[in-house]
């Protein structure tokens, strides 16, 4: 073990460490002789003898060679794959220890990339923070003659086996343990990602939470896999809820999970679920928050912010199936989504239908073209809700948003660091962050979703 009054740090080093902070990848943070280092797996409060396995000019990563104090938000973790799956970096520690870090995560962020110092109000926690995933995708590989199915090891390709994830519900494993059996029993063809070969690539399932309506995809690198007779017979008598089963075509060699063609083998092209008190379509490649109540509680937060009368014109940018902005539409005079997936727009409309909502239009678009064209229609929002990718919003986006002088926006964004950015940019065009909220959608993951209201000064 290096000595203590050492200063300089070695790849290979064993050293004792305390753990004075935690990120929200879930890596312990310490100081050694005024460096930085990194530990993964230990959190604030541990002692830890750490081994160094990379070192860089302003800081060190360790692993945990062996934990001589345990911190007291330490939990055992439910799964036991925790520690090697790539999922849940917070496993090991306590819920309410978890959405502290999240807080002060998103609080940094806003303080040291936006340079705001805004009215952050506490997080809001999870109903649950297990079996709470409606969706999950299983990589599919082969170990001999063993089909391993679960999650890829942080930052690598390689499948950690897991029978029963503790975020998805128990449905979800016994479809998994049916498809390895059909896999087995039928020697089916598993995906080579190396050599863009094979069949099989990943499992696909979706359910609603309040419906309990089930659907089972294929994706598959060719346009058939043989025996799926077999495999919906054992879907269908073994699953309650089962309502669809689709055979989604993705012969590219890519990382990117889901083709574009789906098939329907049995049932129909989509599952339904209900949330915010209206019903909603689900499609394969439909977009649809992964935590339905989470979701909820989110969505009216959102809600809250728009501070909707009846009279408002609302446009809803990166609109998606229209869930957020049809939770709203009631409560406005017109929305407007805008959504680039030309399979999301279908389903926004039908979802409008379905709930006997006549004040909404659709537009399939990129988000700043259409905001633009909206401006030059001469279409004033009252309220523009933003709910953008993790890579959050370009200048032009802003720029016409800040055009239409909307009273308000509704800024909806799964990566707080993104957010503080563009809430920053606002400044310049006249608006102010009022209040923001973050909500864990997430749980026992380093992601966190957080909502901020910004009004035109």
């Amino acid at each position: 073990m290096t000595k203590g009054g050492e200063s300089v740090l070695k790849k290979n080093d064993e050293i004792l460490l305390t753990v004075k902070g935690c990120t929200v990848q879930g890596s312990g943070v310490c100081d050694y002789n005024g460096m930085t280092v990194f530990v993964r797996g230990a959190v604030t409060g541990d002692h830890v003898i750490a081994h160094i396995i990379k070192v860089k000019k302003t800081y060190a990563v360790g692993i945990i060679k062996k934990i001589t104090q345990r911190s007291p938000i330490r939990i055992k973790p439910e799964c036991a794959v925790s520690d090697k799956c790539g999922g849940c970096c917070f496993a090991h520690i306590s819920y309410g220890a978890e959405l502290e870090i999240k807080q002060t995560q998103v609080a940094d962020n806003f303080r040291r990339i936006g340079g705001l110092d805004i009215d952050l109000k506490p997080i809001i926690g999870s109903p649950s923070s297990a079996r709470y995933r409606n969706k999950a995708q299983y990589p599919v590989g082969k170990d001999g003659d063993f089909a391993q199915i679960g999650f890829y090891a942080p930052m690598s390709h390689r499948i950690i086996d897991c029978a029963d994830c503790s975020l998805q519900p128990e449905d979800f494993r016994r479809v998994v343990d049916i498809f390895r059996d059909w896999i087995r029993k039928r020697k089916i063809s598993v995906y080579d990602e190396t050599a863009h070969k094979g069949l099989l690539r990943h499992i696909y399932i979706r359910k609603g939470f309040v419906t309990g309506e089930i659907m089972v995809c294929l994706v598959a690198n060719g346009r058939s896999v043989p025996f799926t007779d077999e495999l919906i017979e054992a879907l269908k008598n073994e699953i309650s809820g089962l309502k669809s089963v689709v055979f989604n075509v993705n012969t590219k060699n890519t990382n990117v999970v889901l083709g574009e063609e789906c098939i329907t083998l049995y049932g129909t092209d989509y599952i339904t679920d209900e949330l915010c008190g209206l019903r909603f379509n689900i499609s394969p490649l439909s977009f649809y928050q992964v935590n339905h109540d989470g979701a909820e509680i989110l969505y009216n937060k959102a809600k809250e912010y728009a501070g909707l009368t009846g009279g408002e014109t609302l446009i809803d940018l990166y609109c998606g199936t229209g869930t957020i902005g049809l939770t709203m539409a009631r409560d406005a005079k017109q929305l407007v989504g805008v959504e680039i997936v030309p399979q999301a727009v279908e389903n926004a409309k039908k979802n409008a239908e379905n709930n006997g909502i006549d004040n909404a239009r659709f537009i399939c678009a990129d988000a700043s073209k259409a905001a633009e064209v909206l401006f030059e229609e001469g279409i004033k929002p009252d309220v523009v809700i933003l709910d953008p990718p993790r890579k959050g919003c370009d200048e032009a986006l802003l720029e016409t948003v800040s055009k239409m002088s909307p009273e308000r926006v509704v800024y909806v964004s799964c990566d707080s660091a993104t957010l503080a950015r563009d809430c920053a940019r606002f400044l310049s065009y006249g608006y102010e962050v009022a209040e923001a909220t973050p909500v864990d959608m997430f749980p026992r993951t380093g992601n966190v979703e957080c909502v901020a209201k910004l009004i035109r000064k």
